[in-house]
């Protein structure tokens, strides 16, 4: 497998936290955002690689392009950080097999059907599925904004809270 260093939800992608806090302090030289609506975008994948940092590369491909790429052998020092929009794309991820142990939710902000879900964290009914999906498979998802900040466990309190206000 590649060597995946972080996996985060943030619906902005490459910005400020990335950039600042996320990428430095994993050592990242690689940020690979895997979404089906920017990768068929060529101006906003164009966009999104202007904002990365000086010497990390950016990659923007399909869920089912980074399921193939994710479980190929990895390259000596890579770094990757792994971008979405939505736990979904996570989700599928790893219905495909990518080996993921661990989900950073980051900004998702409301829109459509989100709603308030933990934190700066909004999610629609159908991101939650995706998570609890994670969630019994085995992968730790959490809430963090930047590395210096606390963490905030997804468990199945936040989960039920939710859906009880619904």
């Amino acid at each position: 497998m590649r060597n995946v260093v972080w996996s985060r939800v943030d619906d902005r992608l490459i910005h400020g936290e990335v950039v600042t806090a996320w990428t430095p302090s994993m050592n990242a030289n690689c940020i690979l955002i895997v979404d089906d609506g920017v990768a068929a975008d060529t101006f906003n994948k164009r966009v999104i690689k202007s904002l990365a940092p000086a010497g990390v590369k950016v990659f923007v491909i399909t869920v089912e392009k980074a399921a193939e790429r994710l479980v190929a052998e990895g390259r000596p020092g890579e770094r990757i950080i792994v971008l979405t929009k939505s736990p979904i794309a996570f989700a599928q991820l790893i219905d495909a097999g990518v080996p993921i142990r661990q989900v950073n939710l980051g900004g998702m902000g409301i829109r459509g059907n989100r709603r308030p879900f933990v934190k700066n964290v909004s999610a629609s009914p159908e991101e939650v599925d995706a998570i609890e999906r994670m969630r019994e498979k085995g992968v730790r998802v959490f809430y963090q904004l930047v590395p210096e900040q606390g963490v905030t466990e997804v468990d199945d309190a936040i989960i039920k809270k939710y859906r009880s206000e619904a």
